[in-house]
Parts: structure tokens; sequence; C-alpha cells
């Protein structure tokens, strides 16, 4: 299997040693990417491998983890004769963030930092810390003062600390950057670490192996950093280098129409987000993210796919966050905004939509 030995900069070309704790850019304070080249998975090996997402060991820059809690192979089911749901709320900690956050806490394990820290909006400080947990690490995850007190609550019953800072999901993240810079800290932003998004992207090499070596048309995604939208990216490259697919599908990602940065960048031609959304309320927390780092990446990744960007009211999220409940498949409203984005505007062709998180983690949106 290759091992990545560096991240790299793809603004400026600045490269660190994946053993460095430098958790950005020194010279632009830009998210890393990964020196990696995945190797092809063999289809026809995989029926014997461990039920989690490690079964795709030659497309990962890790190997031998520690930290896995069985995280990955989650089921898809349908919803209608052309949507599917692939249901990765059934995951650990209940929610897609697992996916990432075992690779974040195994690099971890490895580096022996003195201290992890994270921040979020409650999904991704839940899965840090429960892999934390797992990994023997001391871990700080700073939130919101919105978080719900379902996900606070599971933060602290896996031993982390939560920091809850006043202010907005962007506040949270600043203190957790000024925290970044202590020495002896690893920072295991799901953001800014490329280890992430070899991670998610597990999720597309999931659909292919269960799709029998293909993928759907077009994937419809949730997008606030965008890591799983990059990483599913990844994943269609990954495979289409290594000629296990014919075509790419088409990324379709989906915001909330309160807080719709991207969207708004995308509908304007633009490459990046020129100015930050301003921080409304909205039911869809986990991607109420007014200014991702990752903007052009994930501008340029939808544009590629010839794919596009819609955009759902609240009352349109609440609707479908009910609407799932009584298929059942009780979901936290993050993880309604695609089914609420398809069902006003239903396909022809095969969709699949990820359901995201649990709805025990928030409960019903009022």
């Amino acid at each position: 299997m290759a091992t990545a030995s560096s991240y790299r900069c793809t603004g400026c070309g600045v490269r660190s040693p994946v053993s460095a704790l430098t958790w950005c850019c020194p010279r632009c304070g830009g998210p890393w990417d990964l020196d990696f080249t995945a190797g092809p998975v063999p289809l026809e090996a995989l029926a014997g491998r461990t039920g989690s997402l490690w079964r795709y060991e030659e497309a990962l820059p890790l190997s031998g983890p520690y930290a896995s809690l069985g995280e990955g192979r989650t089921p898809v089911v349908r919803l209608t004769d052309t949507v599917s749901a692939k249901l990765d709320y059934l995951m650990p900690t209940l929610s897609f963030k697992d996916r990432g956050a075992v690779l974040l806490a195994e690099l971890a394990r490895r580096l022996a930092p003195r201290r992890v820290v994270a921040d979020s909006s409650g999904n991704a400080g839940t899965a840090v810390a429960a892999y934390c947990a797992r990994a023997g690490l001391d871990c700080t995850v700073y939130v919101p003062g919105t978080a719900s007190p379902k996900k606070l609550e599971q933060i602290r019953a896996h031993g982390a600390r939560p920091a809850v800072v006043e202010g907005d999901r962007e506040a949270a993240a600043r203190a957790a950057r000024r925290a970044a810079g202590e020495p002896g800290t690893f920072y295991a932003s799901h953001v800014f670490n490329p280890y992430f998004l070899h991670g998610t992207k597990t999720y597309v090499y999931e659909l292919w192996e269960d799709l029998g070596g293909r993928l759907p048309g077009t994937l419809v995604l949730p997008v606030g950093n965008g890591t799983l939208l990059l990483g599913s990216a990844l994943a269609a490259d990954e495979l289409h280098a290594h000629g296990l697919i014919e075509a790419r599908p088409r990324l379709v990602a989906v915001q909330a129409e309160a807080v719709a940065p991207l969207a708004a960048a995308f509908r304007a031609g633009a490459d990046e987000v020129r100015q930050p959304a301003p921080a409304r309320p909205t039911l869809a927390e986990g991607i109420a993210i007014t200014d991702p780092p990752r903007a052009r990446a994930v501008l340029r990744a939808v544009r590629a796919s010839g794919g596009a960007f819609l955009t759902v009211p609240e009352d349109r999220i609440r609707a479908a966050q009910r609407d799932l409940a009584g298929r059942g498949l009780f979901v936290e409203p993050t993880a309604a905004v695609c089914w609420a984005a398809v069902r006003a505007a239903p396909p022809e062709a095969d969709v699949v939509i990820p359901l995201c998180g649990a709805g025990a983690k928030t409960g019903l949106a009022p």
C-alpha cells in the first residue's frame, strides 16, 4: 500500500511532513492536501474483508487501525423509484463524520501529541471525541453556544471536554485554531486536515461496491464545509483513473437558503466565496458555514462534474425531516436537506442522497 509522506498546499506549493503538527499552510493559511496516490481496489477480493471502511485498504493513506469502531458499510434503501438514501447515520457516533474522524484519531495516535483539539457544530466533535477515547487521546472540542445539548452530552460522555464558545460556528472554529497553535497540539480539523477527506471518500467506495462496480449518475450531497462532497469527488476520480468506472457521477450540492455562500458563488460564476454569508439561524446547523476554507475546491468539483447547487428554505427542511421520520428514518434537520431538495423536483434517473446524522441527536425541528 502507498503511504502518505507530506502535506501539500495547492495554493502556493508549500509542503510539510505528515509527522509535523502544522495544521495549515504556514505561508497562506490554506488547508492541506495530501501527497498520496491511491491504488486500485479489487472489487472481486472485497467479499472476504473486514466489514468496515478499512476494507478499501489500497485507497487509504493509513492501514492497520487501532482506533476503529467498525465504522462504514452503511445500508442503502429506496425512497422512490429513482431516489435511494444511504443511511450514514447508522454509525458508531450516529453521523457520517465517523468516516473521517477515525483517520484523524488514528493519525494522532501515531503522532502521540500532548492533546487533540477540534471544532464542530456537534457531529464532527462527537465523532472526534469518540475516536480519541478509543485511541486514548486527551481531547477538547470547541463548539458554538447554539450546539445541541444532546451533542454536548455525547462529547462529555466520551471523556472529551466541550469548550462552549459565545457566538456562531465560525467563532468556535477561530477559538480552536488559536488553541491549535499551542505546542504539542494536534488539530483534528475535518476541514483543514486532508486525512478526513480520505475517510469520507469511502462513502462512494461503498456505493461502488454495493452497485457491483458502478456508481449512480447523480450524487446529491449536503454542503457546509463540503467534506463529504470533496471526499466523493476524490473517490470518483480515483475509481475513474483506475478504470473501475466509466464516468464520474454528477455532484449536486445542497445548502440551506439561510446560509448559502457556496450556492451564491456558484450562481455568480465565482471561483471562491468573495463575501462570507451572514450568520443567519437555520435548522440545518451542521451546514451553516459562512466562509468555508475549501470553497474553491468545492466549486471546482461541482462544476467539473457538470453538477449544480440547490438551496432549500426552512419550512421544506422541517417538512422533509418529518416525512423521512414517517418512512421510518429519523434524522436530524441537517440530514434532511437533500431529501427536501429532491422532493421538490423528483429526478428521472437514479440518485443517491446521504442521511448523515441521527434524529436522536437533535429531536424534531420545532
